[in-house]
């Protein structure tokens, strides 16, 4: 038997519903048997007051997951040192799991650059890369450089996705944190009772 996953990565500072939306909406839309998050360990660009600490991104993400039977988390890029790349995810994974085909999950933005990735090649070998679209407006372009790329790789499955946006950032929940705001509507409820817990981003310079 042949399994569907996506692999969802990213800071996830905090993970929050617009994220989950995605996540749901991809699963959906290519019958999906699982989706895998993992965040980002450190990001050397961005600062320490504003980016919470491994562990507590992880723990977030735990906590989210837990209300959907379909979704797990990944602690490997948090676990790895230094800095971690693509291309060596998807290795790992691929060896580990023999009987799966990845899904790639990307932004658009990251689409019209990912012939600049490392061993970008091998990453289109490695997983089906599936863009998702949250403006209808650059479809035309999107599938534009989705062709390039197949054409420069005859072995690239590459899809886009069109998912409906969710109007929220985890920059703006740092910042209604930080003025005490209420954030419930945003985030899961286990999330916004574990950053006010460990009182997250009350000092973050955003």
């Amino acid at each position: 038997m042949r399994y569907e996953k996506g692999l969802f990565g990213g800071s996830f500072n905090p993970i929050h519903n617009g994220h989950l939306h995605l996540a749901e909406s991809v699963k959906e839309q290519l019958a999906l048997d699982e989706i895998v998050l993992m965040p980002t360990g450190e990001a050397p660009h961005k600062s320490s007051d504003a980016y919470a600490a491994p562990q507590h991104r992880l723990a977030m993400c735990q906590l989210a997951a837990e209300e959907y039977d379909w979704m797990s988390v990944s602690d490997y890029e948090i676990q790895k040192q230094g800095k971690s790349y693509t291309v060596d995810t998807l290795r790992m994974l691929t060896a580990q799991s023999k009987d799966t085909r990845w899904n790639l999950m990307i932004g658009s933005d990251m689409l019209l650059i990912f012939d600049q990735w490392r061993s970008w090649e091998e990453i289109l070998k490695l997983a089906r890369l599936c863009v998702v679209s949250r403006e209808y407006n650059d479809l035309p372009v999107l599938q534009e450089k989705a062709e390039l790329l197949k054409k420069s790789c005859c072995y690239a499955d590459i899809i886009v996705l069109s998912v409906q946006a969710f109007p929220v950032s985890s920059t703006q929940i740092r910042q209604n944190v930080k003025k005490n705001a209420d954030c419930s509507c945003l985030l899961p409820k286990n999330v916004v009772k574990y950053i006010g817990e460990n009182r997250l981003y009350l000092n973050s310079q955003l």
